[in-house]
């Protein structure tokens, strides 16, 4: 079939006339045609998906009847706009019960349709053409990418294990900092598991009041903390000033599909944010904020279940495979462990990269793992594959000992 008409009008952003015609096969896609064709040539063997990264089980039972509760009510069929008080009073209350940061709910919260959407967001209120955000690799691209469509450039540091995968700032250029608009971090980190230390937001606020930027801190699992008290930016001296964070109802309540998030920090970033969102959509689901206000109050008896459930089940991951000979370490936070592939297996196959081993192991071990070849080169485990009670989880942990432990790998 001949190319409609469309393909001259594409934009240059996602592609121009040549958009739709890249064969290139992306690694998640790579990895969704591997689990089908182990599934297909296995087809007696389970395979153990330690590739998604999503909460595997669904929201707390309060909070499902909160939104069956609240659907039902007339008054909450409207648009909700920028957002309903009950569920920025239930953040204000929040952020002050588990991060010791105290917020205005009129003029330093807004709710976004998801953390994903806040960061397509954000570039439309600061980015202009030339423009710099800095981002970390590996990481989420979301907000660099919509850096880019708007005319703004991207500088990408890397995320190095020797720096505890924390990004060095002071190796921007002198012209990359004086362009540099936004600064994104995200700890607990998205793949490596890392978090970021009070010392280090103190260098990255110091960073910015220097070089006058703003830092845009995703932290949706932030509440998943396995050490200590959760850290956010905002409790830091300056943090206020020279930070937006972003959090979600995502990874500490089990809330992935009801999409829905907010920013909260600097006061006229949010109120940027809040113009620039009215203008793209028309708010959250009424009855889904005022479920979410639930899941907020009662956060001391959900958050702890679900972060202590990952703890074990990481615990139970870097054991298995330090047994085995992997470096691995148990992360402070999220529910992502990450580490270093093997060279080899012993008189067998050799892995030049983590795509290889990654989908080896697929193959092989029909075992689901993501592959990182960004910065050296890493797999993601995710703690987060389906078992609906413990007795489950024990048997999953347990077979994924015996697969891998039949190989002898090098390192």
């Amino acid at each position: 079939m001949s190319d409609s008409y469309l393909q001259s009008l594409f934009a240059e952003r996602i592609g121009g006339a040549s958009f739709g015609k890249d064969t290139t096969i992306y690694k998640f896609e790579k990895i969704k045609r591997a689990k089908a064709a182990a599934r297909k040539a296995h087809p007696g063997i389970e395979l153990i998906d330690m590739g998604v990264g999503e909460p595997d089980d669904k929201a707390f039972p309060e909070v499902v009847a909160a939104l069956a509760s609240e659907a039902a009510k007339l008054e909450n069929r409207f648009y909700s706009d920028n957002g309903c008080q009950e569920f920025k009073d239930a953040v204000v209350k929040y952020m002050q019960e588990l991060y010791g940061v105290s917020l205005c709910a009129d003029t330093q919260v807004n709710h976004s349709i998801g953390s994903k959407s806040a960061l397509t967001l954000l570039p439309a209120c600061f980015i202009n053409p030339g423009d710099i955000t800095v981002m970390t690799v590996p990481g989420y691209p979301v907000l660099g990418t919509w850096t880019k469509y708007l005319g703004g450039e991207v500088v990408n540091l890397p995320l190095l294990q020797k720096n505890a995968f924390l990004p060095d700032l002071e190796s921007l250029t002198a012209d990359q900092k004086k362009r540099c608009k936004l600064v994104y971090l995200n700890y607990p980190n998205n793949p490596t598991g890392a978090s970021a230390t009070p010392e280090f937001y103190d260098q990255a606020i110091a960073f910015a009041r220097k070089n006058q930027c703003l830092l845009v801190v995703d932290a949706p699992y932030a509440p998943l903390n396995f050490k200590g008290q959760p850290l956010s930016i905002l409790s830091r001296p300056g943090g206020m000033e020279y930070a937006v964070e972003l959090h979600s109802m995502s990874k500490g309540f089990n809330m992935t599909g009801w999409r829905l998030g907010w920013i909260c920090g600097n006061a006229a970033a949010v109120k940027a944010f809040a113009t620039v969102k009215d203008n793209a959509d028309s708010g959250q689901f009424l009855a889904i904020q005022k479920a979410a206000a639930k899941a907020l109050a009662n956060q001391k008896a959900i958050t702890p279940l679900i972060c202590e459930k990952y703890r074990r089940r990481l615990a139970a991951l870097v054991e298995t495979l330090r047994q085995i000979g992997f470096n691995a370490s148990m992360p402070e936070g999220s529910f992502f462990l990450f580490v270093e592939i093997p060279k080899g297996v012993k008189n067998g196959r050799r892995f030049a990269n983590a795509e290889e081993f990654s989908q080896w192991l697929i193959t092989e071990k029909l075992i689901s793992t993501v592959p990182w070849d960004d910065v050296g080169h890493f797999v993601r485990f995710s703690a987060t594959f389906v078992a609906p009670d413990l007795a489950a989880e024990t048997a999953v942990l347990n077979e994924l000992k015996r697969r891998l432990s039949d190989s002898v790998f090098e390192f």
